[in-house]
């Protein structure tokens, strides 16, 4: 049974002595006043308080109720959950895998969340999969059995719950049986709303991009491979398996079940951005080659802040983060850097709309053509950007008409990079520290990378630390398309936190027909037209 803390039930007395007090007082007010001359005068406002008295306490009740007595607790597979549901604003499924981290669901929308606690691994149930992982395969109907069982029984507990505690919180506040009962079957017909709506607004497709946060090395196991989702249909049953035999894996860290594969027909390709000499960033970098398999890394700009010979000397570690390196100069970067990176192993420079072919994918890029120092005194800086992008566009259509089509473009700056709209499937940029993705009016689709050194020393001069930011992008082999993404936000300046939400285009959901030639635009389609430059300061 859950404690209710002290303050929540000084705070509820507090609430449901003024709400005995108000009838009496607006008794004690009327017996000392005349009789009204006509019915004109009697107060209005009189049903109303007693309608949201009795919400307040219909609420309130529940609210204890679910808090006290909602709680199932349900064997899953091999673990051990506890189920419960609490109000909420916006709904959803929050999974809490202590002391790993929780995945977050949006599975529904109602005003109402199910909570599920992996409160600890049995170890019996454990062992015999680590014996029989032939049971493995049959895993995914117990799991289903196991899930089904549990929801209803944490469904007939929050309507005893939920009926038990309005009506109990109303007799102690009215004090009259009718009323209470009024209370009780008013919380009964809210929580069975709130029920069907959760079923009308019911998303099973939700697993297929969970949210995660917590520890970082978990991410890989917890959230799994791009191939195998975007792959299956029986997305409920199948997904919630693959959690839970996930979940053994890393609790029982003695078995003999494998560690987490990549799936190997998957291209995984890490995406950072606006290092700004945060020497912290290669590590992060180095951990995320290692745990997501990465085949090859992009960085779209801004590695340096000033540009300087000095500053080389920072970039050294690139040659030891065990992925090929892919570099576009950004307005942070100088020429002097450029030449730099070039003499480092592993390190593919795009510029000038050059192709280069690493790890299976076609990449094309081109430098910033704004460096940090001329921006001050030369003026046109962000239509030079635009004539930068119409260059990489030609250039992407020359590589087209001669056989030999991008499959990913790289620039700094957005403002740029929307010029290439219509003649390559995919393009990054950077340069705004802030992650976004769109799809572009002639399909191609445009992803900004936010800032993997957490803006560099730009971190202390806010109230809050920047985040570090970075993306894993899973690529189909034979295609060459973007399959999924996983977007990587962790603390800044010391913070902890790290969160790995996955998310799919629209033609990698189930039930979407992608195209036979994958997503992305036509090789003949023309640049879009340009917008509005980012801004150019960061």
């Amino acid at each position: 049974m859950a404690r209710v803390p002290a303050a929540v039930l000084h705070v509820l007395a507090e609430v449901m002595n003024r709400i005995r007090s108000a009838p009496r007082a607006l008794t004690s007010r009327h017996r000392a006043r005349p009789a009204p001359p006509s019915a004109e005068l009697v107060p209005r406002s009189r049903p109303w308080t007693r309608a949201l008295g009795l919400v307040a306490v219909v609420l309130l009740g529940a609210w204890l109720g679910l808090l006290i007595v909602g709680d199932v607790r349900v064997p899953v597979g091999p673990m051990n959950t506890t189920m419960t549901l609490r109000p909420s604003l916006t709904g959803g499924t929050k999974i809490n895998i202590s002391p790993l981290g929780a995945l977050q669901l949006d599975s529904h929308v109602a005003p109402v969340r199910l909570d599920v606690n992996v409160d600890q691994l049995d170890p019996d149930r454990a062992q015999a999969l680590v014996d029989h992982p032939e049971r493995l395969s049959g895993l995914q109907d117990e799991v289903a059995k196991d899930v089904e069982h549990g929801t209803l029984d944490l469904a007939a507990r929050s309507c005893v719950a939920v009926v038990t505690g309005a009506t109990a919180l109303g007799l102690a506040v009215y004090r009259r049986p009718r009323r209470a009962m009024a209370a009780g079957g008013l919380a009964l017909t809210l929580l069975v709303a709130s029920g069907g709506t959760a079923y009308a607004t019911w998303n099973p497709d939700s697993v297929l991009e969970p949210k995660f946060s917590g520890l970082l090395s978990s991410a890989p196991s917890l959230v799994g491979n791009a191939r195998s989702i975007v792959t299956e249909f029986d997305v409920y049953q199948k997904e919630l398996a693959r959690l839970v035999t996930n979940v053994t894996k890393l609790y029982d860290v003695t078995s003999t079940l494998p560690a987490y594969q990549p799936d190997p027909t998957t291209i995984r390709v890490l995406h950072v951005s606006d290092i700004h000499l945060n020497p912290a960033s290669w590590k992060i970098i180095a951990s995320l080659v290692q745990q997501y398999k990465v085949n090859v890394i992009v960085d779209s700009g801004d590695t340096m802040d000033h540009g300087t010979a000095a500053e080389n000397g920072f970039l050294d570690p690139i040659e030891d983060l065990g992925a090929p390196y892919i570099w576009v100069r950004g307005n942070h970067d100088s020429r002097v850097t450029q030449d730099y990176l070039k003499g480092l192993k592993n390190v593919q420079v795009l510029d000038d709309g050059r192709a280069r072919t690493v790890a299976g994918l076609r990449f094309a890029g081109m430098g910033d053509p704004q460096y940090t120092p001329d921006r001050s005194s030369k003026p046109g800086a962000e239509a030079s950007q635009e004539l930068a992008g119409a260059r990489l566009a030609s250039a992407l259509r020359d590589q087209t008409r001669a056989g030999t089509p991008v499959d990913v473009a790289v620039a700094h700056e957005p403002s740029a990079a929307r010029e290439v709209d219509g003649t390559v499937p995919l393009v990054l940029a950077g340069h705004v520290h802030h992650e976004d993705m769109e799809v572009m009016k002639y399909g191609t689709r445009l992803r900004i990378e936010g800032s993997t050194g957490g803006s560099g020393l730009r971190a202390v001069e806010g109230k809050h630390p920047d985040p570090v930011q970075a993306s894993i992008l899973y690529f189909d082999r034979d295609s060459r398309r973007l399959q999924a993404w996983d977007q990587i936000k962790l603390g800044g300046l010391g913070l902890t936190t790290a969160e790995v939400s996955r998310h799919l285009p629209k033609e990698n959901q189930p039930g979407a027909t992608p195209s036979p030639s994958g997503t992305g635009p036509s090789p003949t389609g023309s640049a879009g037209t340009p917008s509005s430059p980012a801004p150019s300061t960061p």
